[in-house]
Order: C-alpha cells, then sequence, then structure tokens
C-alpha cells in the first residue's frame, strides 16, 4: 500500500481548559507544539492580527495549514474571497467555508446559490492554492444533510471537483434525536428512507460523502447519537446549547453535567475510521487535513469543567494510531451492536 500523507492540527479555540481566555497567543502555539501530536494549527486570523499569528508561528515552527470562517451570501463573498487570498500567505492549503441557511436579507439560500458561489470561489482557490471546503454543519444550508450531495452534483455536472469539510459529529448527535431532525424538514426525507444517518446502516450519508471522493478537510469532535442538550450553558435566546460535543476521555467527578459511557461514542469513532481507511486506500483520495476542533460554545463544550485540550490532545492521538492502522491495512472494525 503507498504512503500517503495526512496532517492532523487543532483549531485555535480548543486550545483551552476550561477558561477561554486564559493562554495569550504565544503559550496556545507553544502549548499545541510542545503536545507533540499536531501538524498545524488551524486559524483564519482578523487582519489586526495577522503579524502576531505570523511571528507564532515562526516562532514555534507551527504552520497554520486550514483555517475558516463564517458567512452570510449577499455580503460576504468579498470577505471570503480575501480570506482565501490572505490564507496563502501562511502556506494554507484549506478553507473551511460556512454559508449561513438564509442570506443577509434572511431569504432561505437556495442550493443554485451555494453551487455558483463554490464555483467562482473554486477559481479563487485554484490561483491562490486555497481550496474552499464547504462544511456539513448546524445553521448553516447543509444542516439537511441530503443538500451535500445535490449541491456537489450541481458543481461537479460543471466540471468542477466538489470539496467538503467533514464535521460529523454533526450527524452523529442527531441520530435518534427527532426535535433536531425536524430543521429543514429533513424528518420527512430520513422517514422516507431517503437519508440515513447511522453509519452503520447501509447507504449512510457519511459514507456517500467520503466514498464520493467530497472530503478534502475533517473536524474532529466526538458527538454521540441524540447528544443531549448542554445543561450548563445556554444560547443567546435562553435555549439550552445543542449537544454537539461528548467528552472524548472519561471526565474526572464534576466536569460533566452527566453520565459519560464510552460505547456510545462508536458511531462518531466508525466514521473516522472510514474517511481514513478510504484516504489510505483510494488513490483518488485527496483529504489533506483534519483537525481536532474540542470548543467551548453553547452548542459544544461550553460551561463544561474538564479540559478541552486535554480532550483534544487524546483524540488526536487516537487518530494517529487509526491512520497507521490504516496505512498498514488492518482488518476494519466489525459493526458495533451498541445500543443508542
Amino acid at each position: 500500500m503507498a504512503v500517503k500523507d495526512l496532517k492532523i492540527g487543532i483549531c485555535e479555540a480548543g486550545v483551552m481548559h476550561a477558561d477561554p481566555g486564559e493562554f495569550d497567543l504565544d503559550t496556545r502555539f507553544a502549548m499545541v507544539k510542545d503536545a507533540g501530536v499536531f501538524d498545524y494549527l488551524d486559524k483564519t486570523p482578523p487582519s489586526s492580527e495577522y503579524h502576531l499569528y505570523a511571528a507564532a508561528s515562526q516562532k514555534h515552527g507551527l504552520p497554520m495549514l486550514s483555517g475558516g470562517y463564517y458567512y452570510f451570501l449577499g455580503r460576504d463573498e468579498p470577505l471570503l474571497e480575501w480570506h482565501l487570498r490572505m490564507g496563502a500567505q501562511f502556506g494554507q492549503v484549506a478553507h473551511n467555508v460556512q454559508i449561513f441557511t438564509t442570506d443577509i436579507e434572511r431569504k432561505p439560500v437556495t442550493n443554485e446559490q451555494v453551487a455558483e458561489l463554490y464555483l467562482r470561489m473554486a477559481e479563487v482557490g485554484a490561483r491562490t492554492g486555497v481550496i474552499p471546503c464547504f462544511e456539513v454543519h448546524v445553521n448553516m444550508w447543509s444542516e439537511h444533510y441530503g443538500r451535500v450531495e445535490e449541491v456537489a452534483r450541481l458543481v461537479e455536472a460543471r466540471g468542477v471537483k466538489f470539496n467538503m469539510t467533514l464535521d460529523h459529529s454533526h450527524v452523529i448527535f442527531k441520530i435518534d434525536n427527532p426535535e433536531q431532525q425536524k430543521v429543514q424538514g429533513m424528518d420527512r426525507d430520513i422517514a422516507a428512507g431517503a437519508l440515513e444517518l447511522d453509519p452503520f446502516k447501509p447507504n449512510d450519508v457519511c459514507s456517500l460523502w467520503i466514498d464520493n471522493g467530497y472530503v478534502r478537510h475533517a473536524h474532529a469532535r466526538a458527538a454521540v447519537p441524540n447528544g443531549q442538550p448542554n445543561l450548563w450553558q445556554n444560547n443567546p435566546n435562553g435555549t439550552p446549547g445543542r449537544g454537539i460535543q461528548y467528552p472524548f476521555i472519561r471526565p474526572k467527578p464534576g466536569e460533566w453535567h452527566s453520565e459519560w459511557e464510552e460505547a456510545r461514542l462508536e458511531p462518531w469513532k466508525e466514521v473516522v475510521r472510514r474517511l481514513l481507511r478510504h484516504h489510505a486506500t483510494d488513490p483518488s483520495s485527496q483529504l489533506a487535513t483534519f483537525s481536532t476542533e474540542f470548543i467551548p460554545f453553547p452548542d459544544y463544550g461550553g460551561g463544561a469543567k474538564y479540559s478541552i485540550f486535554e480532550n483534544s490532545v487524546a483524540c488526536a492521538t487516537w487518530i494517529r494510531e487509526e491512520w497507521a492502522k490504516a496505512q498498514a491495512g488492518a482488518p476494519a472494525a466489525a459493526a458495533s451492536n451498541v445500543t443508542y
């Protein structure tokens, strides 16, 4: 089996224990470098701090191979293009793109609009070397997960490769979660058998994306089916945060608001294993960067007392172990019988 490259990094928001403001920029770079399991820091800095990040990156010998941001159609297209151009200055190879469900006038964004934006930005990416990767994510056009393939087909019908960011925590937490499946009417397609979320069932959506070669960039944030709302931090509107983050390692007493069961992580882990096996065995795979993204916001780990950074390090270590197995051609794990 030919040896392939895969860079494993960490999103900057995850370089913390339980307090988002506890470390300065230089300390964050040093922590990531000293952990010994990360190849890069994932970040698109604000323009006023570009020089600070460039200096820290050079000082610690830690590149910034990927970044990302979120955008409203009808307002932020120039910002996205600028990010693709400026990312080249850091040697970035991927830019994670989140497009909100509605445009700046609060009108629903259509698949055709997303595809047209992708085609325009793909041209910029071809010139800069910073490839736009459209992310599957809540609150974005792609929260109906069936839309991802629809947009990909529109793009590839024009002769352009579609590249996405796979953050399957957003898929896993909706398994057996009727309320969350209602967003954008996705529950109707699930009930009709047109869309499957469970990676242990045939034709699941994550395997479709992986097998079609869409995944160029990925995020690793552990999640479990029917993710329990975050009992320790509400969203600004007063609703509990959604359960899109689950500790990767067992929390100590008092660090987590609920019981922790390692077996519940198996569906999430299975998607990672499939992605790594695909990259190791399929010559057409263009997966290049894989960033851990344990973060402290309400829908994720906000208010938790466990160390987000320790979970990130443990997750990156596990990914490296699984990547080594995939490269060595280790047999695939048997399907899980875990009850969600």
